[in-house]
Protein backbone atom coordinates (compact mmCIF):
# COMPACT_ATOMS: atom_id res chain seq x y z
CA UNK A 1 0.00 0.00 0.00
CA UNK A 2 1.26 3.45 -0.38
CA UNK A 3 2.13 5.86 2.11
CA UNK A 4 1.22 8.99 -0.34
CA UNK A 5 4.77 10.41 -0.46
CA UNK A 6 5.53 11.29 -3.82
CA UNK A 7 9.35 11.23 -4.15
CA UNK A 8 11.35 13.05 -6.72
CA UNK A 9 13.09 11.58 -9.17
CA UNK A 10 16.74 10.47 -8.76
CA UNK A 11 18.89 12.42 -11.14
CA UNK A 12 22.25 10.90 -10.98
CA UNK A 13 25.24 12.83 -8.87
CA UNK A 14 22.73 14.48 -7.00
CA UNK A 15 21.84 14.41 -3.35
CA UNK A 16 23.65 15.66 -0.22
CA UNK A 17 26.30 13.00 -0.52
CA UNK A 18 27.28 13.87 -3.73
CA UNK A 19 26.85 18.28 -3.31
CA UNK A 20 29.00 17.54 -0.91
CA UNK A 21 31.78 15.57 -2.84
CA UNK A 22 31.37 18.36 -5.65
CA UNK A 23 31.89 21.04 -3.41
CA UNK A 24 35.02 19.71 -1.33
CA UNK A 25 36.33 18.44 -4.85
CA UNK A 26 36.08 22.29 -6.53
CA UNK A 27 38.12 23.29 -3.53
CA UNK A 28 41.02 21.18 -4.84
CA UNK A 29 40.69 21.19 -8.76
CA UNK A 30 40.12 24.00 -11.12
CA UNK A 31 36.45 24.28 -12.43
CA UNK A 32 37.82 25.96 -15.88
CA UNK A 33 39.99 22.30 -16.36
CA UNK A 34 37.33 19.79 -15.72
CA UNK A 35 35.32 18.69 -18.86
CA UNK A 36 33.68 15.76 -17.95
CA UNK A 37 31.99 13.94 -14.62
CA UNK A 38 30.48 10.59 -14.66
CA UNK A 39 28.61 8.92 -11.54
CA UNK A 40 28.30 5.20 -10.74
CA UNK A 41 25.16 4.30 -8.92
CA UNK A 42 24.73 5.14 -5.22
CA UNK A 43 25.29 2.00 -3.02
CA UNK A 44 23.94 1.61 0.02
CA UNK A 45 26.20 -0.36 3.01
CA UNK A 46 24.04 -0.52 6.30
CA UNK A 47 24.14 2.88 7.46
CA UNK A 48 26.16 4.41 4.99
CA UNK A 49 25.56 5.90 1.63
CA UNK A 50 28.50 5.25 -0.96
CA UNK A 51 29.05 7.21 -3.98
CA UNK A 52 32.07 7.11 -6.60
CA UNK A 53 32.62 9.46 -9.32
CA UNK A 54 35.27 9.76 -12.28
CA UNK A 55 36.15 13.39 -13.25
CA UNK A 56 38.38 14.52 -16.58
CA UNK A 57 40.84 17.32 -16.06
CA UNK A 58 42.06 18.63 -19.51
CA UNK A 59 45.76 20.36 -18.19
CA UNK A 60 47.42 22.14 -20.95
CA UNK A 61 48.16 19.17 -23.39
CA UNK A 62 47.25 16.67 -21.14
CA UNK A 63 44.10 14.54 -19.91
CA UNK A 64 44.15 13.41 -16.81
CA UNK A 65 41.68 10.93 -14.87
CA UNK A 66 40.53 11.24 -10.80
CA UNK A 67 38.46 8.91 -9.36
CA UNK A 68 36.60 10.52 -6.27
CA UNK A 69 34.87 8.84 -3.68
CA UNK A 70 32.37 9.92 -0.23
CA UNK A 71 30.59 8.20 2.24
CA UNK A 72 27.92 9.13 4.07
CA UNK A 73 26.45 7.77 7.31
CA UNK A 74 22.63 8.34 6.73
CA UNK A 75 21.05 6.83 9.70
CA UNK A 76 22.16 6.38 13.38
CA UNK A 77 24.02 8.69 15.88
CA UNK A 78 26.07 10.17 14.21
CA UNK A 79 24.12 10.73 11.13
CA UNK A 80 25.43 13.73 8.72
CA UNK A 81 29.12 11.74 8.77
CA UNK A 82 30.91 12.61 6.02
CA UNK A 83 34.49 10.88 4.63
CA UNK A 84 35.42 11.65 1.05
CA UNK A 85 39.00 11.32 -1.06
CA UNK A 86 40.09 10.83 -4.63
CA UNK A 87 43.19 10.30 -6.80
CA UNK A 88 44.77 10.31 -10.01
CA UNK A 89 44.05 6.68 -12.14
CA UNK A 90 45.42 7.92 -15.33
CA UNK A 91 46.83 10.59 -17.61
CA UNK A 92 47.81 10.97 -21.40
CA UNK A 93 46.94 12.84 -24.29
CA UNK A 94 43.47 14.82 -24.74
CA UNK A 95 42.40 12.52 -27.33
CA UNK A 96 42.82 9.33 -25.08
CA UNK A 97 39.77 9.84 -23.15
CA UNK A 98 38.20 6.50 -23.61
CA UNK A 99 41.63 4.66 -23.30
CA UNK A 100 41.46 6.56 -20.06
CA UNK A 101 37.99 6.07 -18.72
CA UNK A 102 39.31 2.42 -19.51
CA UNK A 103 41.92 2.33 -16.74
CA UNK A 104 39.10 3.37 -13.80
CA UNK A 105 38.91 0.56 -11.92
CA UNK A 106 35.43 -0.64 -11.67
CA UNK A 107 33.33 -1.23 -8.30
CA UNK A 108 32.96 -5.30 -8.16
CA UNK A 109 29.10 -5.42 -7.02
CA UNK A 110 28.07 -4.15 -10.63
CA UNK A 111 28.14 -3.76 -14.06
CA UNK A 112 26.40 -1.06 -14.71
CA UNK A 113 28.79 1.92 -16.46
CA UNK A 114 29.08 5.36 -14.84
CA UNK A 115 26.50 8.04 -16.40
CA UNK A 116 27.95 11.36 -17.37
CA UNK A 117 26.90 14.25 -14.95
CA UNK A 118 26.64 17.76 -16.48
CA UNK A 119 29.91 19.14 -15.92
CA UNK A 120 28.76 22.82 -14.97
CA UNK A 121 26.56 21.23 -11.89
CA UNK A 122 29.59 20.26 -10.24
CA UNK A 123 32.28 22.64 -11.21
CA UNK A 124 29.79 25.70 -12.38
CA UNK A 125 31.53 28.93 -13.77
CA UNK A 126 32.46 31.82 -11.92
CA UNK A 127 29.91 34.83 -12.59
CA UNK A 128 32.07 38.16 -13.00
CA UNK A 129 29.78 39.43 -10.26
CA UNK A 130 32.79 36.94 -7.78
CA UNK A 131 35.69 38.91 -8.93
CA UNK A 132 33.62 42.45 -8.02
CA UNK A 133 33.38 41.71 -4.65
CA UNK A 134 36.15 42.86 -1.94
Amino acid sequence: MSSGLIRPPVVPGSGPGWDRLAAELREVLPAAEIDGVWVFRTLYSGPTELGTAIISRVEGERRRIYTARYALLVKGRQRGGFEWGFQEVGSGPLEALEELLDLVPRRSVESEPPIPVETSTWFPSPSPDDHDEA
